[in-house]
């Protein structure tokens, strides 16, 4: 089989996790520069089979899309030309910061890593996926 990726989106900082080929375990992969991040995933996908790619689809409490949108359009169809046979699906991710923050909490974190960006939108991209992984389940 083959992984599926994740992607939280972020202006500076992009978390990215990914599945095991079997698709059953949701890992934090790393935190990208933004600005580097068509060049990371063209050579992840070069190196490990990609089924699909997940991107959080940020949204208001309202249900609209957030500002990032305006950000996360452009890119998603950059990796849909570059990567043609590689699906590219939203998926919401509203709440996951703060879940990820509960978990650094429960997982014990001291607050100096609580308090690491890249370490939050790391998580944030895993619980993206693993809520993914979770709704293909039911």
């Amino acid at each position: 089989m083959s992984r599926i990726l994740a992607i939280d989106y972020g202006r500076k900082r992009t978390g990215i996790a990914v599945t095991d080929p079997m698709q059953i375990i949701a890992s934090g992969l790393t935190t990208v520069a933004t600005h580097e991040l068509v060049d990371f995933i063209q050579k992840y996908v070069s190196q490990e089979k990609v089924e699909r790619i997940i991107v959080g689809h940020p949204k208001q409490m309202n249900y609209e899309d957030s500002e990032n949108m305006k950000n996360i359009i452009p890119f998603m169809n950059r990796i849909k030309k570059l990567l043609p046979d590689i699906p590219v699906e939203l998926v919401d991710e509203r709440f996951t910061s703060v879940l990820a923050h509960q978990a650094m909490l429960t997982g014990g974190l001291k607050k100096k890593d609580r308090q690491n960006k890249a370490l939050v939108d790391e998580i944030s991209a895993t619980i993206i996926l693993q809520s993914y992984l979770e709704s293909k389940k039911y």
